[in-house]
């Protein structure tokens, strides 16, 4: 709840209706690395984003420990030598876009949306400008998205003798349902 409460403070979502701030704690992040002696996945289903309608904002912040591999050992390399996850535990993403009249409104439909921010990985951040859709059905919204992080440009070092199986760039995907949030 923490974390939560301080997103939401960064953001001045405490300032606006409520039925234009969205909430989900359980959006999932996947990472893809694709390289010549091996691919490697992993999942994280434990994910807060908030989105606001009103301001068109949108933040997303994951326990980077929480992302889970086929392979254990793989999972103890990652947070141990690649992320050191004790020294760097999240990944934040806060971004803006424009709010489209029919999304601010909630009209079903289908949204892309440029959205432009800043991701904050392994303690550096970078600029992201990414498109994202919003879908409304039935008054529900759902989020998705998908981009590469070059691993270089967040100061993850790979050991030479693995360099081969890890890929210079990630593909990262995205996907959310949110539910209106209520205060309180």
């Amino acid at each position: 709840m923490r974390i939560f409460l301080v997103l939401a403070l960064s953001l001045g979502f405490f300032s606006v209706n409520a039925q234009d701030r969205y909430l989900t704690r359980t959006g999932h992040i996947k990472f893809f690395s694709s390289a010549p002696l091996e691919d490697i996945e992993a999942h994280n289903y434990k994910v807060l984003s908030i989105v606001d309608l009103s301001k068109g904002q949108i933040a997303v912040d994951l326990l980077i420990k929480a992302f889970e591999f086929e392979k254990k050992l793989m999972q103890e390399h990652f947070n141990e030598n690649y992320m050191e996850s004790g020294k760097y535990p999240k990944s934040t993403f806060k971004g803006n876009f424009e709010v489209p009249a029919g999304l601010k409104s909630m009209d079903d439909g289908t949204y892309e949306l440029d959205v432009t921010g800043e991701l904050s990985v392994h303690g550096v951040k970078k600029p992201v400008n990414t498109t994202a859709t919003l879908t409304v059905e039935g008054g529900k919204l759902k989020g998705a998205v998908q981009f590469g992080v070059k691993v270089k440009d967040h100061d993850i070092k790979i050991p030479k003798v693995v360099v081969r199986n890890i890929a210079e760039e990630v593909e990262v995907t995205a996907e959310f349902e949110y539910e209106p949030y209520k205060k309180g």
